[in-house]
């Protein structure tokens, strides 16, 4: 997840040897370093030492599994090589030329805002109380298993605008229903985790969109997250394989066992030394379903239109050209802000919420999204690192001199990387953080429909990754969310994860071949259902 868990009590302790080990590598490997670059004079600015600081944040954020540290040491490792290991200039690229010059970017100033008001929003949802309400009008609308799975999937997909508030919401809306029919707490949390990363990965409104806009700098970032939604095969096949598996009621592996129990009433409820002990939306008084669907709907409205504005819809331009060529970090603050607003406004007229409250949310709203910032800052950081030392260009040339036959596998091998590194760090922002601004210098000058196909990659990897790791936010939320044993979730989603990510490999192979969105979900989604039918009959076969 994109959040550095603070749930240090479910997860797992840190490796402190492997971490002590990786900070005397690395003091070894600046020594080295050092001498070679100024003593020696070995050339950095357009070579291969140019990707040092990516690779070593890589590297750390896979064997410490934890990403601040690792990109702050990739940043460092960037300045040492720009300022040639000179004390005061290393301080100078570091701070001024560095963290501070990225803040002070009008654009990154931007998307930090959007993401204070949205967590400001989330928080403003909680407080009013609208999760209980549709909690209650649910329950008396849906009259079985498939109709309750389905009805959380829903929910998952249309609270879309943070995986925080997914989790935290999801869970705790649809417990009573999922519990009236007899569902396990292990597939409800499957169903809450399926439907926080892989939906707000694929929603041009969301904080995810965002980020990645901020990524990907020289280009229109919203317009390429919007390209690159049809490839994101991870993301739009685990929600097809959801309607399936419960439409076709297969579940397999511990899942199997876990909905046997259920059915004869155990839920496997979290104890008090469970997950449940998580902190949950603060939900002080029972409101209205119009609590949480007037507010997402606003934020929807007035942030399109606040991006439509940019880009100069009401000055002539066309819908699609106007989303296509807008400032997405001035409409979404514009949009964002004017929602807020009159959310705030909503809540007072009802009696919803005081004055007072509202603006207690404000305070809270910052803090929950502060290590998405950090992570943020950080990435933004380490780019400006390496496109300083020229790694754009040596990358370019670079590809520009393979073997044109090699390109098609690049996807596929992107999205294994960034499985594996999601997974070590637990952190999918993180990850493409990481590997997006490494993407575009790959292939923003060579081939820009490669570039939108692995910058998917890139996504999908890292919410694969962030799903399968027992240490992501997500993760860890969603166990609390549906109130299951934290290790339960993680071993029942397992062999769910692995399924629809062994079909997302092999579809990103057919597009960087065939750059076709459509002939490669065809195929992922052709091959995902073989796969499943496959899987029931073995599954009978064995009952039999």
């Amino acid at each position: 997840m994109k959040k550095e868990s603070q749930l240090e009590t479910i997860s797992p302790g840190n490796p402190r040897r492997a971490t002590y080990l990786s900070l005397i590598a690395v003091l070894l490997f600046m020594g080295c370093l050092n001498y070679a670059v100024s003593i020696n004079g070995m050339p950095v600015k357009d070579s291969f030492w140019a990707l040092t600081p990516a690779l070593m944040a890589i590297t750390l954020a896979l064997i410490t599994k934890e990403v601040y540290s690792s990109l702050f040491l990739g940043i460092l490792t960037g300045a040492l090589l720009i300022a040639e290991f000179h004390p005061v200039e290393i301080l100078d690229q570091l701070f001024p030329k560095g963290v501070m010059t990225v803040l002070a970017d009008k654009w990154n100033v931007g998307i930090l805002t959007f993401l204070v008001i949205l967590g400001t929003m989330v928080q403003l949802m909680n407080r009013a109380g609208g999760s209980a309400a549709f909690g209650a009008w649910a329950s008396k609308r849906i009259k079985s298993r498939a109709g309750a799975q389905l009805s959380t999937m829903l929910l998952g997909c249309v609270i879309f605008i943070d995986d925080y508030f997914n989790c935290l919401t999801v869970g705790s809306v649809m417990r009573p229903v999922t519990d009236k029919h007899k569902i396990s707490r292990a597939k409800l949390a499957y169903l809450i985790d399926s439907t926080a990363a892989p939906i707000c990965i694929i929603a041009p409104i969301s904080s995810w969109a965002a980020a990645v806009a901020g990524f990907v700098k020289g280009a229109n970032g919203i317009s390429i997250f919007i390209q690159s939604i049809p490839f994101n095969f991870y993301a739009l096949l685990t929600m097809l394989m959801m309607v399936i598996i419960i439409l076709m009621k297969l579940d397999y592996g511990p899942m199997l066992q876990h909905e046997k129990m259920a059915q004869g009433g155990d839920l496997d409820i979290a104890g008090e030394s469970g997950p449940s002990t998580a902190e949950s939306p603060k939900e002080e008084r029972v409101g209205r379903v119009s609590d949480l669907v007037i507010p997402v709907i606003l934020l929807i409205i007035a942030c399109v239109i606040g991006m439509i504005y940019t880009g100069g819809y009401f000055s002539g331009k066309s819908f699609v050209e106007a989303f296509a060529t807008s400032d997405a970090s001035v409409g979404l603050v514009m949009g964002s802000s004017v929602a807020l607003i009159i959310t705030i406004v909503y809540y007072m007229v009802r009696q919803s919420l005081t004055f007072s409250e509202c603006m207690d949310c404000l305070p809270e709203g910052f803090k929950q999204m502060v290590p998405a910032m950090l992570i943020l800052t950080f990435a933004w950081t380490l780019k400006s690192m390496t496109d300083s030392l020229g790694a754009a260009t040596y990358v370019a040339g670079l590809v520009a001199h393979s073997a044109s036959g090699l390109m098609g596998f690049l996807p596929a091998i992107i999205f294994l990387v960034a499985v594996g590194l999601a997974f070590a760090s637990g952190t999918s922002w993180g990850t493409f953080g990481i590997l997006i601004p490494i993407v575009v210098s790959c292939f923003q000058e060579v081939d820009p429909q490669l570039m939108i196909i692995s910058i998917s990659a890139c996504m999908a990897g890292a919410v694969c990754g962030d799903h399968c790791s027992p240490i992501s936010d997500t993760t860890i939320m969603s166990s609390a969310g549906a109130q299951c044993e934290h290790l339960n979730h993680v071993t029942t989603q397992l062999p769910y994860a692995l399924t629809a990510a062994s079909v997302s490999f092999f579809t990103f192979l057919v597009a960087g071949f065939t750059k076709s969105a459509l002939l490669s979900l065809l195929f992922g989604i052709a091959a995902l259902f073989l796969l499943l039918l496959f899987i029931r009959h073995r599954q009978r076969a064995v009952q039999s």
